[in-house]
Order: C-alpha cells, then structure tokens, then sequence
C-alpha cells in the first residue's frame, strides 16, 4: 500500500495535477485580491493550509522525479539542476514565510529611531491583578493574526490569572473606519485640534476635565495640569494658556500676533498657533458628544485603521471590546475592567527593536522639470548610529544593508520632511531562495550545452546551428477619413486653409521645445502630432500637416472653435453622443463648438459624471470618456496654456510656462517684457510674412525664443540632435506603418507556404527567399524604430504599455527569422503575430507618447528584467499562431498529401517545442530576476502581486505543456498543438489581463480598462471549433 503511494505520489500523473491546481488557486487568488482585498486573497489562498501543502507536495514530487528518471546521471545534469532550483526556491519561500519579518520605519528629519512597525499584526494582551495581596502583571504571548471583513475569522485565547479562567474571543471585524465624535446633546464636551506635524492633516479631541498628549506635548481642557497647554472656557468664551512662547496667526485677516508664555489669552478660533516644533489649529468651539466608530470617509482628516471587535469572558461577565489599530498602527492599550482584574487589549504592527539606531538627516525630494507631484526620485540621507557610525544615502534600488536588516526607500511624508522606508529582516530565506535562483539560471544555461537535454535532441533534427543562434539571441536579450460637414464648416476650412503657413517655416515653430504636464522636454512638434492624432485620429487636417494645424491655432484659436476636428466614433453608440450633442448622425468629427449649448454649458457633464461614476462603465459611457479627453485636449491647445515654451529664470525646479501663465510669475525687468511681448510680436511679424512670402524676420524672433530657451532652461534642454531625431521619428511614424507591412507580406508567405505544399514549383521558391528578403529589411526598420525612440525617451523602449507591445513585436519577427532559417512557416506566422501586436498598439486604448520614468524604473534592472520577461511573449506568441497553422494542416489534409503534410506537421511541431522552451527559459529567468529586483527595490522577492502570479502561472502552465509528452495516453502531438495555443491565454492575461482588470504594483501601463473586449469570447469559440475539427480530421488521417 505504502509503496502504491510513493509510486502515485513521484508520478508523471499526479505531477500533471498539481501543475494544474497550483496555477488554478493563484489565478483565482489575484481576482479575490481585486474583488474583495489583498489580505482576503492571502487567507483564502496564499497562506492557506492546504496551498502551502501543495506546494510540499510540489517538492516531494521533484525530489522523487531525481529518483525516478535517473536524474543524478552525468548526461541529466542540468535537468537535475533545474528540479533541485525549484526545490530551493520553494523552500526559501516557506523559510520567508515563517521565520522573515518585514515592516516599515517612519522618521522625520533629525529625529532617530531604533525600531521598525512589524507588517504582521498583532492581539497583545496583558492582565493586572493582585496575587496574595501583591500586584502582579501577567503579560500573555502576543497572537499574530491575518483578518479581513470579508473571510469568517476566529480566534479564542484561553489563559488563567491566578487560577482564575479568563477567554478572549473574536467577534467581528471592520476595514478602514476612524474614530470620530457623533454629536449628542447628552454627551461629554470635547474641543477639537488640527494637526499636520508630519504633512498628514489629523483630527484629536481632547476632552473636557482631562489631559491628552498630542505628539508628545500635553493639552488640557477645564481642567489645569502644569506643564501643558491649557485650555479653559469661561462666560463663553475660550482661553489659552502655554508653556512655551510662539505665536498665532488669525487666517480670516492674516493677522499675527504673540502667544506669550505662561500668560492666559484669549483663544482665536481657526487660527494657526505655533510653538517650536509644533503647529495647531482649534476650528470650532467645544462640543457635545459621544465617541463611536465611524467608516473613514465620514471623517475630515482620512486617516483610516480597522476595527477588532473581542469578546471578554471572566467571571460568568462578557465584554465586547472595540479596538482601534492595523497595519502600521501602534496605539495605546485599551484598559478594561472586569471584576478584580485590569485587562489592557491592544490591536496593530508590533513594535520591533533595533540593535542600532538610524538617523534621517535630510530627505531630497527631486521633481521632474516645471511639476509639482511628478517625482523623479528620492532620497534618505541617513546617519547609521552603532559602534562605529557612517552616513548613508538610501534611494530607490540603492538599499542600507547592516547587521543582516535591509533598508529601501519606500514612500515619504507629504510635506517632504520625513521618510518612510521599507525594512526586510530575511537572511535565511533571502540566502535560499538566491540559492535557488542562481542554480535555475545555470540549469537554462545547461539546456542548450549540457548533456542530452530534449533542447538539443530537437535541435538536431532541425539545423544544429539554430540553437546556437537561438542561445546568442537569448544571451544577447539578457544584457485617411472624409467629414460629411454642413456649408459652414467648408467656410470655416477656407479661412484656416488661406490663413495657413507653409510647411517650411511651421517645421521651424515646431522645432520649439516645450515642458509638458509631466516635465518631460519635447519639441513642439511631438505635442502637434499628439494633437491631431489624438483629436482627429488623422496626420494632417485638409492638407496641413500636424505644425501647420498647431502654428494656425496659435495664431488664430477662435476660428478653430468652429473647425470640425473632433473625431466621433462612427455606428450606434457614436449616434447617441451624436444625438446629445444635436449634431447629424452622417457628422464624423465635429467642431469643439458644437460640445457647447447657447449658454456655454458642457453637454457631456452629466453623462461624463455618470461615466466616472459607474464601478464598470458601459461602452457609451466609456465613449463618452475618451471623447472628453479629446475635447479637453483641443481645448487646452486652443487656451495656449499647452505651449510652456519660456523658462522661469534661476527657478529651483526648471519650471517653464506659457504666455497665459507669464502673468502668474514674477518675470523681472527685460525678461518680462521680452515673454509679454515676443509671441505678439512674432504672430504680427508672421502674418506679414504670410503675405511677402519672405519669413526671415518671424524665423528671427523664433531664434531669438531658442536664445531665451538657452539661456535660462539650459540645464533641461535636450540637444539639438535629440529634437532632430524626435521630429523625424514623429515624421516617419513607422510603427503605424509596419503593421499593415508586416501583415500583408507575413500572410502572402503563409499563403504560398501552404500553396507549396500542393505544388513545389521553382516559382513558388522564389516568391518565397523574395518575401523573406523583405521581411528582413521590415525588421531592420523595426529595429532602427526601437533604437530610435531609446535615443529619444534617454531609456530603454519597454516601460510602459505601448513600448512592451513593440519590444514583443520586435522579439516575435526576431525569433521568427532564427527559426525561419529552417522553418518558413515560423517566419511567416512570427511575422503575422506580429502585425497584429502593432495593431493592437496602434489601438486609442494605448497611448504612443513618450513619458518620464517613474523613480523605480530608473534602474539597470528595467534592462535586465523586463527585456528578459517582455522578450519571451515572443517565442510562445509564436508557438500559439504554429499551433493554429498546424491544426488549420490537419484539417486540410487528406490521404493523398498525408505523406508531405506529416513531414510539414512533425517540422513545425518540433519547432513550436523549440520555441516553447526558449520561451519558458525567458520567462522564468525574467521572473526571478524580477523578484530579485523587487528585493533590491522595496525589500520582498515576492509579495502575490497579480502580475508576477500571473507569469509564475504562465511558467507552470508552460511547463506542463511541455510535460506532456512523458504523461501516459497525453503523449500526442495534436493535444501538444492545440495547447501551446490555449496556454498562450495565461500569456495574454499575464500582459494584458493583469494591466486592465487586477490591481497590484504593476501599474506603469497607459490606458482605460477593457471592460469586456469581443475579441476574448470569439477567441474562445474559434479555439474550440478548431480543436474540434481538428481532433476529428486527425483522428482520421492520422497526420499528427
């Protein structure tokens, strides 16, 4: 019986199973973690018993599959290797699991701190009581618990004082709420103060007869303590009383004023005192009321914590205790009393000591150019107090490590004068898990060169030298529309049209370069080119290119009112915003006029705030959104407020600004009247220039606002080479292009490829190396796009959505031309795939600009790890369209070309293995070396978040595909087939899924959220027709 066990237990068959649960729990997991909350998620799931047990089994399996196929022979080395990785990083993750500790550490500037908010929390319980008429204290074990509103939770701590049985249970429990005063005429009176000591605005309330300590510094209220701030109200009116000097500062009148020491004053109301170190507010005068728990919105200063509600039994008396705390979260015992015995119940992070202190210095907060919210970076610069004290200065990916505790910046306090930073206590299963992660990497590695691996026997079958080219490759990733216009929009285009400039001097104005929104340098050009292809989903406006369309709306705005730019989305629901709007139904785009009524009112406004109301917003609702951004685009245009083309001199942060905003800023002496002025000047200079036809004067005063540029925004200004370079990439638009060349050509080679296979005939042949030839140049193109926009954005071209989706696209053509070298039919599917991947990045749901980095992206990790994960869509994109094309073969075959078409079929099914493997090679190093990147960025390697789930989901699903073939009665290659197809789901929920329906860290993608896309269910019933027919055809000819 025992031996049945461990044979069912070390089986190909019960290996299949856990590879199925195990992916099937996480991927439910992320969306519990998005419908509900990220600890529910972890106690249905993640730190669930029977998750952890699956994943013992997962080692037991391993460790008995060495055993079983040999694997400590020479020749299995790198797949003994492989097994053994996964073994430690399971390991690792139960040794972080229950022997690491992380938490967060608060410091504002110059104060010390030698203690660290644990991220577990805790119930700590202690009783006082007398014990043979002597006080005693009996502290009990703190109990760790995971809670969330939506799970069942319960507990019971059973103990005794002095023999006496007491039991502490759980009731309920409640997310983000506050404490706050309900009014109640009957209640006790209570004064509130206003605080914001570390940039949090915090609400305290003191009551009346007693004392409070409000960080640190001691209030009273009606009730005199020496030493505090007294408080008192006599005949109405209400008195201050301070141990310190300071002052106040009425807010109605601006008025300041002494507050003198030891001296009874008057207090003012909504006035701002302050003392050293300290600033308050009183708001209001003394109300009556009751304390209760209220949901935190309903409170002003929206701190939130939860709510534990415990259930005290002592002496046949139970007690329901409220209370307050969390995660992060420290707060004073709740004392209670039952009988003989004081109960002191506290919820929340424990507090964890340091064997030294750190000391924050100065906390750097650097924005990008002109913004206020836009942070580039920041940085703690801290003083390691121990035995021997050094500074230290902690920034994103650049940890404090010391004594085996890691620091990472993590978040800072809104006013800039205080850090947060993350704090990771996990030497053994850091040391583990890395263990783990070296010996995964050095086993990839040993696929393609060690042993007999499967890798190399299919490599052979094909050309020997692909998979040294694959390996090179690998190792080398490591490192026109018409409008249907009334007669006066045709008017209103001949005044734009004769009013227009020409094309020369309107690539000079676009040469300027501008600060946008997000402190990003770009020419005007780039912001011109956004415009129109963002407005009017169009190149050019009835002739005039994307500099003209600009140039005239700056010279002109209000004619621009009335120009029918604004793109409406053709079919039924774009008729019922056409109906809102009162425009024709024939209309395509309509002036920026028409979205107003007589009375200047918005006629999207209530519609829109339906919009942004609704939890899942419908598709008109979302039309109606994107068509707002598109009016909110124009309309800034037509203000100028967009064309921030003059630099505040000396100004600490670059910030330029435009001529409407010059008013706002203290220009001084000729700087202010040269902004005042010049563009007045230069539309003037222009208008006679239109006229002469000679622009040398208006092309003067354009120099002479790049000199004004020069002189003081020197420090931000990209090279003249950069704005080259970014005008032509704008010009030449080339990832727009590629993908109907991309498709055109890749579906002409499949075509013959298919045509071939009747008939080989040298015609065939050359159509075939002339189609190949072409596709390389297309990539070359491909390549030089990618180089480009890297030159541009100063980072590498995978940071946000738009950019993965062209990396992907350009890895797919990539590995179809190594494998192409032998297979034609993978060029040709790679470069269909990726035709339709630029398609959809042309798509308005993804936005082509060029943006800043968010501070966690600057790093050499972005090349590593993103690059690595992003790269390896394309092999398994590829395997996806190989299996469609090679079940769409079986289909088509039939007893006379069985013959070639099994030769066609057994070649593409060992190439879409090879493609298979390189792919699941890629991702599973970029997921690991994502997770070391997480470690040296915020201090875990792994926290559940929805996107790294999804891609280790993607490597077991991956790697179960590839397992197959040693599962009794799975060993066929049109099951292989059909799910190297359906397993690239996983992938698409990895990239896709993950950025528009989860939520998690993983938020650097650009655009709306893709409610319910069609293209999804007739996936779903073209797979399953597919396969169908498919099983049936082979089933017959038994070509597969």
């Amino acid at each position: 019986m025992g031996s049945k066990i461990l044979q069912y237990l070390f089986s190909t068959t019960f290996m299949l199973v856990l590879l199925i649960l195990f992916p099937l729990a996480m991927g439910i997991g992320t969306f519990l973690e998005s419908w509900y909350s990220t600890d529910a998620a972890r106690i249905w799931i993640y730190n669930a018993w029977w998750f952890e047990v699956l994943m013992l089994l997962l080692m037991v399996n391993f460790m008995g599959n060495i055993k079983k196929y040999n694997l400590l022979s020479r020749e299995k080395i790198s797949v003994l290797i492989l097994h053994l990785s996964f073994i430690f990083i399971l390991l690792g993750a139960l040794v972080t699991r229950y022997i690491g500790d992380e938490g967060v550490m608060p410091i504002r500037e110059n104060t010390t701190s030698n203690s660290y908010l644990s991220e577990k929390t805790y119930l700590t319980v202690f009783v006082d009581g007398e014990r043979n008429g002597l006080p005693e204290r009996k502290t009990l074990r703190p109990k760790q618990l995971l809670l969330s509103e939506h799970t069942n939770n319960s507990f019971t701590i059973k103990d005794d004082f002095d023999s006496k049985d007491f039991a502490i249970s759980y009731n309920s429990f409640r997310e983000n709420i506050a404490e706050g005063l309900v009014l109640d005429p009957n209640g006790e009176r209570y004064i509130k103060l206003v605080e914001a000591a570390d940039g949090n605005r915090r609400e305290h309330y003191i009551k009346e007869g007693e004392v409070s300590s409000i960080q640190n510094i001691l209030f009273s209220f009606n009730y005199y303590q020496k030493g505090a701030i007294n408080l008192s109200s006599k005949s109405g009116e209400y008195y201050i009383e301070s141990p310190f000097d300071g002052q106040y500062t009425i807010m109605a009148t601006q008025q300041s004023a002494s507050l003198e020491k030891n001296k009874e004053q008057l207090l003012e109301l909504r006035s701002l005192y302050q003392i050293p170190g300290f600033q308050f507010v009183f708001p209001e005068p003394a109300l009556r009321g009751v304390f209760d728990i209220l949901d935190a919105e309903e409170t002003d200063d929206g701190i939130s914590q939860d709510v534990l509600y415990v259930d005290l039994k002592y002496n046949d008396i139970t007690e329901r205790i409220p209370l307050l705390g969390g995660r992060g979260f420290v707060n004073n015992p709740k004392k209670v009393t039952v009988d003989d015995l004081d109960f002191y119940l506290s919820y929340g992070s424990s507090k964890v000591e340091l064997p030294f202190s750190i000391k924050l210095n100065d906390f750097i907060a650097d924005k990008y150019p002109g913004t206020e919210n836009s942070y580039s970076s920041f940085k703690s610069k801290v003083t390691v107090e121990d035995e021997k004290s050094f500074d230290y200065d902690i920034f994103m990916n650049n940890i404090l490590n010391h004594k085996g505790y890691r620091f990472f910046q993590a978040s800072f306090d809104p006013d800039e004068k205080g850090t947060v930073l993350s704090v990771n206590d996990d030497f053994w299963g850091t040391f583990i898990t890395y263990a783990g992660y070296f010996l995964l990497y050095l086993s990839m590695m040993g696929i393609f060169f060690l042993g007999n691996s499967r890798f190399k026997f299919l490599a052979k079958q094909l050309n020997k030298k692909t998979s040294v080219l694959v390996f090179l490759f690998l190792s080398s990733g490591l490192f026109g529309q018409t409008s249907n216009l009334p007669s006066k929009s045709t008017y209103i285009d001949s005044i734009i049209e004769s009013n227009s400039f020409t094309e020369e001097h309107s690539s000079k104005f676009g040469e300027l370069v501008i600060q946008d929104s997000g402190g990003r340098m770009k020419p005007a050009n780039t912001f011109a080119s956004e415009l129109l292809r963002k407005v009017s989903r169009s190149n050019s406006y009835n002739g005039l290119n994307s500099d003209q369309v600009l140039l005239s709306i700056m010279d002109n705005p209000g004619v621009w009112f009335n120009a029918p730019i604004v793109y409406i989305k053709s079919g039924q629901k774009g008729d019922t915003i056409k109906k809102i709007l009162g425009i024709d139904k024939n209309i395509k785009k309509a002036p920026l006029v028409s979205f107003f009524d007589s009375l200047g009112n918005y006629k999207l406004a209530s519609n829109l705030e339906k919009a942004y109301l609704a939890t899942i917003p419908t598709i008109i609702e979302k039309d109606v959104i994107e068509l707002d951004r598109r009016v909110n685009l124009l309309y800034s245009a037509l203000e100028g407020k967009i064309m921030r083309i003059f630099p505040i001199p000396n100004d600490d942060n670059n910030k330029w600004v435009s001529l409407p905003e010059v008013k706002d800023v203290n220009f001084a002496g000729a700087d202010s009247l040269y902004v005042n002025n010049v563009l007045q000047l230069y539309f003037q200079t222009l208008n006679d220039s239109r006229s002469s036809g000679d622009y040398s004067q208006s092309e003067e005063l354009l120099e002479s606002i790049k000199g004004y540029q020069t002189k003081y925004g020197k420090d931000v200004m990209p090279s003249d080479s950069k704005i080259s370079s970014e005008i032509i990439y704008n010009r030449v638009d080339i990832f727009n292009k590629l993908y109907r060349w991309y498709l055109m050509f890749g579906l002409s080679l499949l075509l013959i490829l298919i045509l071939q296979i009747f008939n080989d005939s040298r015609f065939y042949n050359i159509l075939i190396r002339f189609i190949k030839y072409i596709i390389f140049v297309l990539f070359a193109l491909n390549t030089f796009g990618l180089a480009a926009r890297w030159y541009i954005a100063g980072h590498a071209p995978w940071s946000d959505a738009y950019e993965s989706i062209l990396f992907v696209a350009w890895a797919t053509v990539a590995f179809g031309i190594i494998f192409g070298r032998k297979s034609y039919f993978t060029l040709a599917s790679a470069t269909f795939v990726s035709s339709i991947m630029l398609y959809v990045a042309s798509l308005n749901w993804l936005d082509p600009s060029i943006a800043n980095l968010q501070p966690v992206l600057d790093s050499y990790w972005l090349m590593i790890h993103v690059a690595v994960i992003v790269g390896s869509y394309g092999p398994f994109a590829i395997g996806m369209i190989l299996g469609v094309v090679a079940l769409i073969l079986t289909i088509m075959a039939n007893k006379k070309n069985k013959k070639a078409f099994s030769r066609k079929l057994e070649e593409l099914t060992i190439v879409n293995e090879l493609s298979l493997t390189i792919g699941l090679v890629m991702l599973t190093i970029g997921n690991f070396l994502g997770g070391m990147w997480a470690n040296e960025s915020w201090g875990r390697y792994w926290g559940w978040d929805p996107k790294e789930t999804w891609a280790l989901i993607s490597i077991i699903i991956y790697t179960a595909v590839l397992h197959l073939r040693i599962v009794p009665k799975l060993n066929n290659k049109w099951l292989f087939n059909l799910m190297s197809i359906i397993s690239f789901a996983a992938i698409m929920m990895t990239y896709f899924g993950v950025n528009f329906y989860l939520v998690g860290l993983h938020s650097y993608a650009s655009g709306d959220k893709v409610v319910s896309p069609d293209f999804i269910y007739y996936s779903i019933i073209f797979v399953t027709l597919l396969g169908l027919i498919s099983y049936f055809a082979n089933k017959k000819n038994q070509v597969l």
